[in-house]
C-alpha cells in the first residue's frame, strides 16, 4: 500500500526527497503543490522532472480522502460523511457559514469543524460520539482531507478542531496537521483562525500551549469536580482544577485567546449557584465562557435549559466580571450541532 504524501511537514518531505535521490529543493516543491496548489495526483506537479514523478509514484499517492456524502441544514450548515481507515466507520465535518448581515448574499465567514478521531475514548455522557466508543486515530492525511474536500475548500475562513474525537489524545497527527495549517509553505494561515478544544488532556495540553499559538477551548460544563466527574468521567484522571492551574501560567492577553465551553442542563448546571462558582473558579483568567444550548440524544437523562435560566446564567457570570456569551445553534436538523456526530450521520444502511 502506498504511503500518503498529504499530511508530512516540511521537514518530513525532506526526507522523502532524500531516499528517492531528489535535489532538496523538491520538499518545498512538494508542499507547495500538497499545500497550496493543492492538487489531486503526483503528475500535476509539473515543475518535479518526469523521472522524480515516477519515483514518487512507486511509493507514494496524495492520499486525499473524498466525502461520500453532505446534508445540507435549513440554516446553511453543511454536513461531510468522510470515509476511514476502519472499515464500515465514519467521520461527520461540518462547515459553518456566516453571512453578512444575517442574508445569503454575501459569506461573510467559513467555519470547518474538524474530527480527530474515530469515535472518542472520553465517554462524556451528553455526548453522541462518545457513546458509539473509540475505533482509531485519524492520520495527518485524513484531518487534512477535510479541510480540502469539502465543496467550500477555497472558501474557508476558520476552523474549529470540536469535532468527532479529542484532538489531544491524537496530538501526534493533530500536532502535523496543525504545523502544515499555519506554516508559511503550508496553507499558510495564521493560528488566529484555528481553535483546538480538549476535555482537558494534561499530558499534551502542556505541549500543545509550548508548540502551538492556536486558540484554546476548554470543555468545562460543571464547576463541581463531583458532579463533572459523573458527567465527564476524564475529571478523574485529569481533574479541571490541574488543568486550570496549568493554563494560568500561560499568557492569554494578547492575541491567543483561551475559552471556556460550557452546555446547559435544566436543574443540573443552569442555576445560580454554578453561575457563582464557576465565576469564581475562572476569577483573574483572561478569557470567555460559551454556553452551548443541550440538543436532545436518544435515550438521555438530560434536558435542555430554558431560555430564560441560560439569560439569567449569563447575566449572572457578566455581572462577575466573566466575558460570557450564547453560542448560536447551528445544524440540528442535520444532526451537526454541538454533541450530535456520531460518525454515521443519515447515510442510509449505515
Amino acid at each position: 500500500m502506498k504511503e500518503a504524501l498529504l499530511g508530512k511537514t516540511l521537514a518530513e518531505l525532506q526526507q522523502v526527497a532524500s531516499q528517492l535521490g531528489l535535489p532538496s529543493f523538491a520538499a518545498k516543491q512538494m508542499a507547495q503543490w500538497l499545500y497550496q496548489k493543492r492538487v489531486t495526483g503526483i503528475d500535476a506537479m509539473t515543475n518535479l522532472s518526469k523521472a522524480a514523478r515516477a519515483a514518487l509514484s512507486e511509493r507514494y499517492e496524495i492520499g486525499r480522502v473524498l466525502p461520500v456524502e453532505c446534508f445540507t441544514s435549513r440554516d446553511g450548515t453543511r454536513k461531510y460523511l468522510f470515509p476511514t481507515s476502519v472499515p464500515d466507520k465514519f467521520i461527520e465535518t461540518v462547515m459553518i457559514p456566516q453571512y453578512e448581515d444575517g442574508s445569503e448574499g454575501g459569506l461573510a465567514r467559513a467555519t470547518v469543524c474538524v474530527s480527530s478521531q474515530i469515535g472518542c475514548k472520553m465517554s462524556c455522557r451528553f455526548c453522541m460520539t462518545g457513546r458509539g466508543g473509540f475505533h482509531g486515530q485519524l492520520s495527518a492525511a485524513e484531518i487534512l482531507s477535510q479541510f480540502l474536500s469539502l465543496d467550500e475548500a477555497d472558501q474557508l475562513t476558520n476552523a474549529v478542531f470540536m469535532g468527532m474525537g479529542e484532538p489531544l489524545d491524537n496530538w501526534e497527527q493533530v500536532s502535523r496537521a496543525l504545523e502544515i495549517i499555519t506554516a508559511d509553505w503550508g496553507f499558510g494561515w495564521s493560528p488566529k483562525r484555528v481553535t483546538v478544544s480538549t476535555i482537558g488532556v494534561l499530558p499534551t495540553l502542556r505541549k500543545f500551549l509550548d508548540e502551538s499559538r492556536c486558540h484554546l477551548a476548554v470543555s468545562l460544563h460543571n464547576p463541581f469536580p463531583q458532579e463533572r466527574e459523573r458527567i465527564m468521567p476524564v475529571q478523574k484522571a485529569w481533574p479541571l482544577n490541574d488543568v486550570l492551574a496549568l493554563i494560568r501560567q500561560y499568557d492569554f492577553t494578547g492575541q491567543r485567546r483561551v475559552s471556556f465551553e460550557y452546555t446547559m442542563f435544566a436543574g443540573l448546571n443552569d442555576t445560580p449557584r454554578y453561575a457563582d462558582a464557576l465565576a469564581r473558579l475562572l476569577q483573574g483568567l483572561e478569557c470567555r465562557v460559551n454556553l452551548i444550548r443541550f440538543h436532545a440524544i436518544p435515550d438521555s437523562p438530560f434536558q435542555t435549559s430554558s431560555p430564560a435560566a441560560i439569560a439569567a446564567f449569563l447575566e449572572r457570570l457578566n455581572r462577575a466580571g466573566i466575558t460570557a456569551t450564547l453560542r448560536a445553534s447551528r445544524g440540528e436538523d442535520i444532526f451537526a450541532a454541538c454533541g450530535l456526530l456520531a460518525g454515521k450521520g443519515l447515510k442510509k444502511n449505515n
